[in-house]
């Protein structure tokens, strides 16, 4: 049984940076898709950023720039990098996981989730 465990949520102001963890336990992560997915109340979940089995990232607009994606095989962990956080970024953050080759962003496309992070950014 895959578990995917996330860390690192938390209260910021404007403008200041977290990093979210995502520990994997159950299965190697080398040959996955690991990606982050957030949902605001009331909003569908957006993913936001994904990085595929060769460590290739890919990014929504909305983070582009602003956000980095990691994965340590050896470690079965994935991070994702925040900085320069905006009020809108507020939001349950989910770790999530695929085997795709490559890493699509849309949420419907991973099969095994963590239960999530809080992320809080005020003005």
């Amino acid at each position: 049984q895959v578990q995917l465990v996330e860390s690192g949520g938390g209260s910021v102001q404007a403008g200041g940076s977290l990093r979210l963890s995502c520990a994997v336990s159950g299965e190697s992560i080398a040959t996955w898709c690991m990606g982050w997915i957030r949902q605001v109340p009331g909003t569908e979940r957006e993913g936001i950023a994904g990085i595929d089995r060769d460590d290739t990232p890919v990014y929504a607009e909305s983070v582009k720039g602003r956000f980095t994606i990691s994965k340590d095989n050896a470690k079965y962990t994935s991070h994702l990098e925040m900085n320069s956080l905006k009020p809108e970024d507020t939001g349950m953050y989910f770790c999530a996981a695929q085997g795709r080759l490559y890493c699509p962003l849309h949420p419907d496309t991973y099969n095994s989730w963590g239960q999530g992070t809080q992320v809080t950014v005020s003005s």
